[in-house]
């Protein structure tokens, strides 16, 4: 009934799960499902025995001793099968398996028959005056030295008897004591098998309830699918369109640069225009001075001649060297460049930007009648999920179960008293073997007490005190009584010997190895119809490999009974919840998304007309080449300040008076128009400079620039009018990979979840270790063979005690006569 269980639980496990193979890899995020709720089991199946276990693990290395060969797979099979003895040589080896316990079994059994015989000959041989039994001892020499050997090998062999009888004893507490314990660990099994069963309803509850976490990603992209489908057909578009809208930018900025150029050049060359006049008047009128100045009858001296001359022959170099007043206007460039910026091209490129910018939006807008039909979909499946879980019936089969796991709990609670009670009478027996082994023992310890403490070496042996005659008869007591209870400890060794260690070496070994579980994994072992009795039983399919050890495995690695019992070979998944069914309709409904960009337009007729227009606003035709020529000139034919320097220092030259003063007046008027006229026109001419030299770079690259600027945004353009619809599908498909993604993280989610998690079967596991490795092997038969191995061992010392006591004992008891002369060999 756990097995149906079992198997109806994990049918609505598996029914969340999909066996198709996922259409979309991979999925472009990772989902979080959280944990899937499980509480912690109580039981820790694994027994550690404490000190007891030396006992144990010697016990077994005795074991080992006597039956060193492997496990007899193929006796176990034919056994089973029952075909042992079928072929000749299989007694042969089973005896040779077992060879070791028929030996020593044999050997317990001569024990059991001859040492009471023994006994009874001994006692009558001993009535007749005869085995020591006539109370005469004749002296000899080495007494001292016998008495002394046989007290110590007497008192040797008392104490390993004890040694061996409490380790019989401690067994037998052992023993008892961990069955007391069973009923906790019984309690904690059932604990688990009980939330095992109550907990796999909430797991599947789980599993069930994260699909709201698939629906809930789906939901949110489907409600931001502007910025998720919207944006990645943006940026489809973006390789070729932002270019060209950059480039259309650009060229309005060079429209406006061009403008501040020509204006520039315009008032430039009126500014030197008009400047150079005024200079050109400035500068006649200096040489009109100097000339009058020179023409001074002071030049006429010797020493002032020479100087005079030289600066009258300069005086020619005081002239305008760049003539601007020839140079061609710009004005009509710059009337049409004035008239093309009474159109905002930037505007118009900004409204392209707008246009392409609002994709997003355009697309939800275009989709919401879809994502719409889409939701409803998704809802649709959530309730199929819900409606599905709540036709199985599942709580009737779980409260079946646990009416039957109540049951069976009741029934060991009750009968566990009966238990205790056998187990109270084993311990009782078991107490009473060994009593008798202590009170054996008790009888040779107060013997060698009172007879080594009450022995007089003076005293001759019919004159011997009575402690130490009290010791004597206490040993032979102790003999009487080992001849009474030495075959019945002997029977119970034998027993428990054969018994435990077969139990031990056929069952707790190969359970350990697990060479058991192969033995009942043998195809058609348990049943000759079925190869594995298992499958057949579960599955109701004898041909599936599920296999003892697999199952026992993947329960003790804490796996999910879905995938240890190998479900999903009893159920199609597909039959009961097709998600597959449910993502082609997704994909449909997303396939059927169309989005329409014609209205985006990028720049308008006029804006490419503005750019026609500049690229024929004749800057092409300025005569830049006169420009450069007088640019390339200096304002005068020689440096104004260099003239007034090289004037001042051949002033200093002449005698000092009239004419020196004079010609440094005139230096002083050069340096003035230098600094008021000369150096304001070299500033216009820098800024002519600048803008001629941009203007001549530009105009030669205006009309490609222009043309291609107008076929990127014609390209782009054609792009989103002609190409959108194919971009658009390409990428509503990886939009629909990406929700079809988050399905597919789902089912292998649960896949996962119901391999390793929901309905783990530790307590099956943990149930057969308690049953066969705890109680079997590990309380019962470790125990048993500890105590037949202590008590085995006491019983064998009892044969060197009991010749060691009556030997001993004659040196102790008061004797009737006695021969202190004679020297020959004492006879019994």
């Amino acid at each position: 009934m756990a097995v149906e269980l079992c198997l109806l639980l994990l049918l609505l496990c598996g029914s969340t799960v999909s066996e198709v193979q996922p259409l979309h890899k991979p999925p472009p995020g990772t989902l979080d499902f959280g944990f899937v709720p499980a509480k912690t089991y109580d039981t820790n199946a694994y027994h550690e025995p404490g000190p007891i276990g030396i006992l144990f693990r010697l016990v077994h290395s005795f074991l080992y001793l006597v039956q060193p060969n492997s496990f007899p797979q193929d006796l176990i099979k034919k056994l089973t099968q029952q075909k042992f003895g079928n072929v000749q040589g299989d007694y042969q080896k089973a005896i040779y398996y077992e060879i070791g316990f028929i030996v020593s079994a044999a050997l317990g059994l001569l024990f059991v028959l001859l040492l009471p015989l023994v006994g009874l000959c001994f006692c009558m041989c001993r009535c007749c005056d005869n085995c020591g039994g006539e109370m005469h001892q004749r002296q000899k020499k080495n007494a001292d030295c016998r008495r002394g050997c046989f007290a110590t090998f007497l008192f040797v062999a008392s104490l390993i008897i004890s040694i061996g009888v409490l380790c019989a004893y401690a067994a037998n507490q052992h023993l008892t004591s961990q069955v007391r314990g069973a009923k906790n660990l019984v309690h904690s099994n059932f604990k688990d098998l009980r939330i095992f069963l109550n907990d796999t309803p909430g797991q599947i509850d789980y599993l069930v309830s994260q699909y709201n976490t698939t629906k809930n990603k789906a939901l949110s992209d489907l409600n931001n699918v502007g910025p998720l489908l919207g944006s990645r057909v943006q940026e489809r578009f973006a390789k070729e369109v932002r270019p060209a809208l950059d480039a259309a930018l650009t060229m309005a900025g060079a429209i406006r640069e061009t403008k501040e150029a020509l204006e520039n050049v315009s008032v430039s060359v009126e500014v030197l225009q008009e400047g150079t006049e005024r200079l050109h008047s400035n500068l006649t009128d200096v040489k009109i001075h100097l000339s009058n100045t020179l023409s001074d009858s002071a030049c006429s001296a010797a020493q002032a001649a020479s100087t005079c001359n030289i600066i009258r022959n300069s005086l020619n170099q005081l002239n305008i060297n760049a003539n601007f007043s020839g140079l061609p206007g710009v004005s009509e460039q710059l009337a049409k460049v004035n008239d093309i910026l009474k159109i905002d091209l930037s505007s118009l490129v900004q409204k392209g930007y707008a246009a392409f910018n609002d994709t997003p939006d355009l697309v939800l807008n275009q989709t919401r009648n879809i994502l719409s039909d889409i939701k409803n979909l998704l809802d649709l499946i959530g309730s199929n999920i819900t409606s599905f879980t709540q036709m199985l019936p599942v709580q009737k089969v779980l409260s079946d179960l646990t009416i039957y796991l109540t049951q069976s709990e009741a029934y060991v609670q009750d009968h566990f008293p009966l238990v205790e009670q056998y187990d109270f009478y084993r311990w009782l027996g078991c107490l009473i073997l060994c009593c008798m082994v202590i009170l054996i023992l008790v009888f040779y310890y107060l013997g060698l007490l009172c007879g080594t403490c009450g022995y007089d070496k003076h005293a001759s042996p019919t004159t011997r005190g009575c402690i130490s005659n009290t010791g004597g008869n206490f040993l032979m007591a102790g003999v009487g009584f080992s001849f009474l209870f030495s075959w019945v400890l002997m029977i119970t060794v034998v027993i428990t010997f054969v018994t435990g260690g077969n139990v031990e070496k056929l069952v707790c070994e190969p359970f350990e190895d697990r060479t058991l579980f192969k033995v009942l994994d043998t195809p058609y072992l348990l049943n000759r119809h079925w190869r594995n009795y298992l499958s057949a039983i579960v599955l109701k399919n004898p041909d599936i490999n599920l296999t003892f050890e697999k199952v026992y495995s993947d329960c003790k690695e804490n796996k999910g009974i879905y995938t240890t019992l190998h479900l999903e070979n009893l159920f199609n998944i597909n039959e009961f919840l097709n998600i597959s069914m449910y993502t082609e309709d997704v994909s449909l409904k997303i396939e059927h998304i169309n989005v329409n960009l014609s209205n985006i337009v990028l720049l308008d007729e006029i804006g490419k007309r503005n750019l026609l227009d500049f690229s024929s606003s004749g800057i092409d035709g300025i005569n830049f080449a006169a420009y450069l020529t007088e640019i390339n000139k200096s304002i005068t034919k020689v440096d104004l300040l260099s003239f007034a320097n090289d004037l001042e220092a051949r002033a200093d030259q002449l005698p000092k008076g009239a004419l020196e003063n004079a010609l440094k007046g005139h230096a002083n008027s050069i340096r003035m128009i230098h600094n008021q006229q000369v150096v304001p026109l070299e500033q216009a001419m820098s800024t002519l400079n600048q803008s001629i030299r941009l203007l001549q770079r530009t105009s030669s690259e205006f009309m490609v620039k222009v043309r291609n600027v107008i076929s990127a945004v014609d390209a782009a353009q054609f792009l989103i009018s002609n190409d959108a619809s194919l971009v658009i599908i390409q990428e509503t498909k990886k939009y629909m990979d990406m929700i079809i993604g988050y399905f597919e993280q789902y089912v292998e989610w649960v896949k996962e979840s119901i391999t390793m998690e929901v309905a783990a079967c530790k307590p099956i596991a943990n149930v057969i270790d308690t049953a066969v490795d705890i109680f079997l092997c590990s309380y019962v038969i470790d125990s048993v063979n500890t105590f037949w191995f202590g008590l085995g061992g006491s019983s064998i010392f009892l044969i060197p005690a009991i010749i060691c006591a009556v030997k001993l004992s004659k040196y102790y008891r008061r004797m009737d006569t006695e021969d202190v002369y004679d020297d020959s060999v004492e006879q019994w």
